[in-house]
């Protein structure tokens, strides 16, 4: 009697636990039924051509630059300029003590009166002895003896003339002139010193509207260059048309580009590099010599370059480069690739891609290679190319990619 109230009871109870049970096996059923597709960012490779350009460091240096030094020895009596300003050539610097120089001066105008005036006794004398020469009056030895006299006086005239004008050119040289057009620097020298003719230094002199930049390439680089033309994997660019720009020490694109002037003809023993410069407008006195500099350079043209986001490349277990690319499936898949080098927010691609291939650039947290995904235009691969006053982030790439310090960035408009 028992077991069967325990049978009866057993099968009320499942009875009643049917439509709970029921109720928790329907969602469970829907979400195994239904296959969440993730969205993904893409790009569609595209490619164009591209400058190569080579970041490279430099120094600022004027294009002209002199030194103030004294022509004669003196005492400095006046400082006639303001330091740190603009001068003109022939413009006044310092003065030094005339007096002395004014005495002499006149001592040797003295000179020369004296030196006149014996040589018009001596050629009186010439001429009275020529005429008597003539009438066989006097021996012709005395003739020519007149007629040396004379020529000697004639000689000390034009030494005494000399030395007169070298009295008036070093009292001219008391006034101590801007040798060039440029701006001034410190006063080195103050009133009342003492200065030695072509020893003390007054003060410098540095022409800035113009100024140069003096940056290094390592041979081994320029011979890769040259390689890649010979092979034609890249176009040349003529030295005219070649443009030239720089990024000052905080990062900011120099407005003005530049042209290249020449490259040295020798390596440096020392370092391996050879030295280019390049000459640049400085209107506003933003360059100034000594200054670090970066100089973006363009040296070749890649006619088919391809290029992706930097965020788009993957590091796999190996160290190697890869990117996902989404198959016309719309499966992921993983593609290897090899990259060159950063150009200011994309890696150049040099092997792997192709152009149509489509390539992921965002939700990578949503996906694993083999899923199945919804592509969505992300932006185009030819309008990813930063300008190159937002460098940060370009020259970060470059360090973690290559682990060449000079990484290459692509120039507006090119």
């Amino acid at each position: 009697m028992q077991n069967h109230l325990r049978l009866a009871c057993g099968a009320l109870l499942l009875a009643g636990l049917a439509p709970v049970l029921a109720g928790c096996d329907e969602p469970v059923s829907a979400s195994a039924a239904t296959e969440v597709v993730p969205e993904v960012g893409i790009i569609t490779v595209k490619s164009k051509p591209r400058a190569l350009v080579r970041e490279l460091p430099g120094r600022i240096a004027p294009t002209r630059i002199a030194d103030v030094r004294p022509r004669i020895s003196g005492i400095v009596v006046e400082r006639l300029f303001q330091q740190g300003s603009e001068v003109k050539a022939g413009d006044p610097l310092y003065r030094i003590d005339q007096r002395p120089l004014e005495v002499e001066l006149r001592a040797n105008e003295a000179a020369l009166a004296k030196a006149t005036a014996a040589f018009d006794l001596a050629a009186q004398h010439a001429r009275r002895i020529a005429q008597l020469a003539s009438q066989k009056v006097v021996p012709e030895s005395q003739h020519e003896k007149a007629t040396g006299a004379m020529r000697q006086a004639e000689a000390e005239v034009e030494e005494r003339k000399a030395d007169v004008a070298r009295a008036r050119l070093n009292l001219n040289y008391a006034t101590i002139r801007a040798p060039i057009n440029g701006v001034v620097g410190a006063a080195l020298v103050s009133e009342g010193a003492l200065v030695v003719k072509n020893e003390a230094n007054l003060a410098t002199i540095q022409q800035l509207d113009l100024i140069y930049a003096d940056f290094t390439q390592s041979v081994s680089e320029m011979n890769k260059l040259r390689r890649a033309f010979d092979q034609g994997d890249l176009d040349r660019i003529a030295p005219s048309a070649a443009r030239i720009r720089l990024v000052l020490d905080d990062g900011t694109l120099y407005p003005s580009p530049g042209k290249l002037l020449f490259s040295e003809s020798r390596v440096d023993a020392n370092t391996g590099q050879v030295t280019v410069r390049g000459q640049f407008p400085n209107p506003k006195r933003e360059l100034l010599p000594g200054m670090y500099v970066r100089v973006l350079i363009e040296q070749g043209i890649d006619a088919d370059a391809i290029a992706v986001p930097q965020q788009a490349i993957q590091r796999n277990g190996g160290g190697g480069s890869e990117v996902f690319v989404v198959k016309d499936d719309g499966r992921i898949a993983v593609q290897p690739v090899r990259i060159g080098s950063a150009q200011d927010g994309l890696w150049l691609v040099e092997d792997g891609l192709k152009d149509g291939d489509r390539v992921v650039v965002d939700g990578f947290q949503k996906f694993a290679a083999g899923d199945r995904v919804r592509p969505q235009a992300s932006v185009d691969a030819d309008t990813t190319t930063s300008s190159l006053p937002q460098r940060q982030p370009a020259m970060q790439a470059g360090r973690q990619g290559s682990g060449d310090a000079s990484s290459e960035i692509e120039l507006p408009g090119s």
